[in-house]
């Protein structure tokens, strides 16, 4: 019987999986490196599957009372004169930018408040050693004592520490897609130019991309996308700092107002666009889950909607093997199973994606901008449809009965 499981990382998978578990009567103990839990991220929609899962959970209609009023997306010029645009009914509200968003600080509040009894959360702690044991995993942590539990998920980001301790290094699975990216909230100064409900980017020779987004009333949500594999060490704010007060240099537009605000920044996260290729996500009695498992990159537009997924499926499968008295190993075949193909296709990025998103040359941005408004021509719609519908998921969760 597994009724007792530990859940490394407090994102939207592991407190989905937390939520789901705790509701069927199982103890959940999830465990968060960070302080609290973490605030930042920019917008992530409820389309598709996503809102199907949270509508399962009971959830969509308090998720829609956060939603951010969205107009579109367009891109600027150095002076700030549009290029092109994409609005939100663009492809059917099918486009980059749809009216069905919230920030992701506010969908895992949501998920976070929706955990009940059942669930235990542990800030500041994370695993250290996990050691198999019968029928279950004895768990070393950085501060509280060893606890065996009947299942380790490891829903703890690209940067997985689970998958280190049970798969090997990241390098292994790591495939860097050459750029890295920086997001950090923005508070609105009388000075400050309004955004009226548009994401603005401006991409600079160099392969350089400075965004703004609208957030919360009175804030702005800022991205800085670079051409880089490696950075400073993640603890290295300066160094951080340093790097993007460099890379964009004499950049124009707003670059220099939104690198002012950096160093105020208490949501400010800096890191490069992977995607995770592991050809298994459990061994024993742990498992991976989001991102730890299958990251597809933010590029891809489908971080949140897959984690949301795989903790519907994952969740689903152990209760539903437990009533059956399927063995526990089996269950996590299925979800593998189950999961695989979504994760594959997600991952199978839209072709010239990165290319277009972070042009190298002022050719390129040009071509890129005539690229966004041929796309929405007429002849073009159908082709960009089929072409999209190779490169995301499945519309629909799947059967677990199947």
């Amino acid at each position: 019987m597994v009724r007792r499981v530990l859940v490394v990382g407090a994102g939207i998978g592991g407190d989905t999986l937390a939520v789901s578990l705790g509701r069927a009567g199982w103890e959940v103990v999830v465990v968060e490196i960070a302080p609290e839990l973490r605030a930042g991220g920019q917008t992530v929609d409820l389309r598709g599957p996503s809102a199907e899962v949270l509508d399962r959970l009971g959830l969509l209609e308090e998720c829609r009372r956060h939603l951010v009023p969205q107009r579109g997306i367009a891109w600027v010029d150095a002076r700030g004169r549009r290029l092109a645009e994409m609005g939100v009914e663009a492809f059917g509200g099918q486009g980059f930018i749809s009216v069905d968003e919230l920030l992701r600080t506010d969908l895992a509040r949501v998920l976070h408040d929706a955990t009940g009894p059942q669930v235990e959360h542990r800030f500041s702690e994370t695993a250290e050693r996990l050691e198999p044991v019968a029928d279950g995993v004895r768990v070393e942590f950085r501060h509280h004592a060893p606890e065996t539990f009947d299942l380790v998920v490891g829903a703890d980001g690209t940067h997985s520490r689970v998958r280190s301790l049970v798969l090997g290094p990241e390098e292994r699975f790591r495939r860097p897609l050459g750029l890295a990216h920086a997001w950090f909230t923005l508070p609105e100064q009388p000075s400050t130019p309004a955004l009226d409900g548009w994401a603005l980017v401006h991409n600079a020779p160099g392969s350089r991309v400075v965004a703004a987004r609208p957030g919360h009333p009175g804030e702005q949500e800022v991205g800085l996308s670079f051409a880089a594999d490696v950075l400073p060490d993640r603890r290295d704010r300066a160094a951080q700092e340093a790097l993007l007060r460099s890379t964009f240099a004499g950049v124009g537009w707003r670059a220099a107002e939104l690198l002012d605000g950096v160093a105020g920044a208490d949501d400010f996260a800096l890191d490069t666009y992977d995607q995770i290729h592991a050809d298994r996500w459990h061994d024993g009695r742990v498992v991976l889950l989001g991102d730890s498992a299958w990251c597809s990159s933010p590029l891809s537009g489908l971080g949140t909607a897959l984690a949301l997924e795989g903790a519907y499926v994952l969740s689903g499968l152990l209760v539903a093997g437990e009533a059956a008295g399927t063995p526990v190993e089996t269950s996590l075949a299925r979800y593998e199973e189950l999961m695989r193909p979504r994760t594959v296709a997600a991952q199978r990025l839209l072709p010239g994606r990165v290319p277009s998103y972070a042009p190298r040359t002022a050719l390129g941005i040009r071509a890129a901008a005539a690229v966004y408004r041929l796309v929405q021509t007429r002849p073009a719609v159908a082709v960009i449809g089929r072409l999209a519908a190779r490169s995301g998921h499945a519309p629909g969760l799947p059967d677990l009965a199947a």
